[in-house]
């Protein structure tokens, strides 16, 4: 089954999987790999346009993107 998660706020769209994209990239892009990647918990506030994320549990690998 194929399977799709959309925000939407204020006329505008996105795909989360885009989202989930961006962040891998960011992550690839610091020199880490993806299999690195345990737990990726991503906190959605449409009201400021943005997606905060934390990876593996640990702040110092934390950020934001927006969306």
């Amino acid at each position: 089954m194929k399977s799709n998660v959309y925000v939407e706020y204020q006329g505008q769209q996105r795909l989360m999987k885009d989202v989930l994209a961006a962040i891998k990239k960011e992550w690839t892009a610091a020199g880490n790999k993806i299999k690195d990647i345990d737990t990726l918990d991503m906190y959605v506030k449409p009201e400021e346009n943005t997606v905060y994320y934390v990876i593996n549990n640990d702040e110092e690998t934390s950020g934001s993107l927006s969306l």
